[in-house]
């Protein structure tokens, strides 16, 4: 099967992509990640992913569209969680570039982490799916997260502290300032 691995950084890339590789396969990974604030985190996290698709040979298309105030608009605007906003973007985004280049199927490194919303992801990615056409690879990669933090810590990969977005950075902050807070109390 020829996959669109829709990529949202190089460590979370590890553990999805030896597992597809290893089912046999094709896939190219897929950045589209305009949620990432600030330019400079996303212009890091994919550099990180260039150097492990080089490392791997791994087939890489990068989407380096930026659009800020739209994605921050989105999440501002999502009548559930912001983070809806998110997946829904750039995997409709994963989807079209899917179905316009003759992939299969499109999936997600998202998928791998057991910080993002897991449930949210698939049901999204379920409907895109329906609505275009193009079938959702689903596979639950979180059997090999640990996995991937290792090799990536391994490889001195740059591994992010927040998931991306502008509100995930400030809550980060946050917590720590918080827990600061209760610890000199």
């Amino acid at each position: 099967m020829k996959i669109l691995l829709h990529t949202c950084c190089g460590p979370c890339s590890i553990f999805p992509t030896n597992y597809l590789k290893a089912q046999g396969h094709q896939f190219s990974m897929y950045y589209f990640n305009p949620n990432i604030h600030p330019y400079k985190e996303f212009k890091r996290r994919l550099n990180t992913l260039r150097e492990y698709a080089t490392l791997k040979k791994y087939d890489l298309i990068v989407d380096k569209s930026y659009p800020l105030e739209e994605c921050v608009r989105g999440m501002l605007e999502e009548p559930t969680i912001r983070c809806a906003y998110c997946y829904r973007v750039r995997l409709q985004q994963a989807a079209d570039f899917a179905k316009a280049n003759g992939y299969d199927c499109f999936s997600t490194t998202l998928l791998v982490s057991p910080f993002q919303k897991h449930d949210l992801i698939k049901e999204i990615a379920s409907t895109i799916a329906e609505v275009s056409g193009i079938p959702f690879y689903y596979y639950d990669f979180r059997i090999g997260y640990e996995e991937g933090v290792s090799i990536s810590k391994e490889l001195e990969m740059y591994r992010q502290g927040y998931c991306g977005c502008i509100f995930s950075e400030r809550d980060r902050y946050e917590k720590k300032r918080k827990v600061k807070e209760v610890a000199d109390a």
